[in-house]
């Protein structure tokens, strides 16, 4: 075989080792960062002194408003809404 052709071949070889490799990595990382997510999301909610129902009303609620709670806007978000 061609010498160059070889020497393509075992860095095609080599490159698509390491991108598998770095799918594998990147895979990983993407759980890891769901799981940080999620312990945070659970973290939030423990922090609240709410009972499960009042809480999942406040969450109908945000995602009734569009994901803005009311105690966000301003008097001035109530006046240009009226106008």
């Amino acid at each position: 075989m061609n010498p160059k052709i070889q020497k393509l071949t075992e860095e095609i070889d080599k490159i698509t080792h390491r991108i598998k490799s770095l799918e594998a990595r990147l895979v990983e990382l993407k759980t890891q960062k769901d799981e940080l997510e999620k312990t945070e999301i659970v973290e939030m909610v423990r922090s609240v002194s709410a009972t499960p129902e009042e809480l999942a009303a406040f969450i109908r609620a945000f995602r009734e408003t569009g994901g803005e709670p009311n105690y966000f806007k301003t008097q001035e978000d109530y006046v240009n809404e009226n106008e």
